[in-house]
């Protein structure tokens, strides 16, 4: 057996905790900071406690504001080249998966010459960036523990991948009272995106036993809580456990990787804009059933985490784990392939090579060509509900 496993982050939960955000920021050295955050993050008052900890702290800060749900390589290049020479000395990113991607790639341009672009795929850097510091508003992408960063490619339509362990967050804040204000629909998309990473990166042919056991516990928790999350916006509890199976899960997937679920979500996010927890959520039961015969026991396994029924045969459990997935999707609202704005069936077998040229592609459970892509997102597309 040969394998690493790396967390590169150093995780602080509490509620109230963003509150206290600038002593973090003054332990960690830093005087000058970039705050990357989105518009909804900013309109619901998130922000005010974070600022006056910062004024408290003695810490400086600009902010940008205005990340888009899937960070564009033009912005990124362009706020870079804006903000070169500024004295800035560490980001903090708060929000979802886009806040922190994006945050991510300006680290990187902050210290590195060049276009974003150039820096696509792995271990491109030459050197080291500037901290981050990470605050998730969101329970889903676990991009506050992951060494990742997915930007869209504006000019190729394509969700490209940055891979370096430099661009990992230094400190994760997890404010277990900071998704309160959280709306249901993107507590399920989020969770639904959470769910697939610890699938997936229980699944995958990149796993390692200690990957393997952060995906499985974080299934467990999200199969017991997320319905609760979503459907009762007041059950602290409930989204307390996800923010926690969040950051499992991303632990889970940014030690092992994801597989063609991700794959296809970031194809039609590249292409339509779709947000990525919505992708993920309509395509996981079918790449899940699809890949059962390459791994029986392990797909059983993960029907168990769900709640399946123990006393099923592991080829029993795997196909009820399928349609468990299907019925979650649509409990908790997330729409249909065929329902997904800009989605055209002539664009099928671009997306089906996109997602084959997707960096993870390798790592799903069960080898994949254009063709069997196409007839997945074909089936998708077709699915009744």
């Amino acid at each position: 057996m040969k394998f690493q496993f790396l967390l590169p982050t150093k995780v602080v939960m509490e509620p109230g905790l963003r509150e206290r955000t600038g002593e973090h920021l003054r332990e960690l050295g830093l005087a000058r900071v970039l705050i990357v955050t989105d518009a909804g993050v900013k309109a619901a008052g998130l922000l005010t406690g974070i600022y006056a900890s910062l004024d408290a702290s003695g810490i400086a800060f600009e902010e940008i504001s205005d990340v888009k749900a899937n960070p564009r390589s033009e912005d990124i290049n362009r706020t870079a080249q804006a903000l070169r020479g500024r004295g800035i000395d560490g980001l903090l990113a708060i929000g979802g998966g886009s806040a922190m991607d994006a945050a991510k790639a300006l680290s990187v341009l902050l210290t590195h010459d060049g276009r974003i672009e150039d820096y696509e795929g792995s271990f491109k850097l030459t050197h080291g960036v500037l901290p981050i510091v990470a605050i998730p508003t969101t329970a889903g992408t676990g991009s506050e523990v992951t060494c990742f960063s997915v930007i869209t490619d504006t000019a190729r339509h394509f969700k490209m991948n940055l891979l370096d362990y430099r661009i990992g967050p230094v400190l994760a804040l997890l404010d277990s009272n900071i998704t309160a204000t959280l709306p249901p629909s993107i507590a399920a998309a989020t969770g639904m995106d959470a769910l697939t990473h610890a699938i997936e990166a229980y699944t995958c042919r990149v796993s390692n036993p200690i990957s393997d056991g952060l995906a499985l516990h974080a299934i467990r928790l999200i199969s017991q809580h997320l319905k609760a999350a979503v459907q009762e916006p007041d059950n602290l509890e409930a989204r307390e456990q996800m923010l926690v199976a969040s950051l499992i899960a991303g632990m889970a997937f940014g030690n092992a990787d994801v597989g063609s679920v991700h794959c296809i979500s970031e194809a039609i996010g590249g292409m339509y804009d779709t947000p990525h927890g919505v992708g993920n959520a309509i395509f996981l039961p079918f790449v899940f059933g699809h890949n059962i015969d390459a791994d029986l026991l392990r797909h059983a396994q993960v029907a168990y985490a769900l709640g399946i029924d123990p006393s099923l045969a592991p080829a029993s459990a795997a196909q009820a784990a399928v349609e468990y997935l299907f019925q979650m999707s649509k409990a908790l609202g997330i729409p249909r392939f065929a329902d997904v704005k800009g989605v055209r069936e002539e664009d099928f077998l671009t997306i089906a090579d996109k997602s084959k040229k997707n960096f993870s592609d390798p790592s799903n459970a069960k080898a994949m060509t254009v063709e069997t892509y196409h007839a997945i997102i074909v089936a998708a597309y077709r699915f009744a509900g």
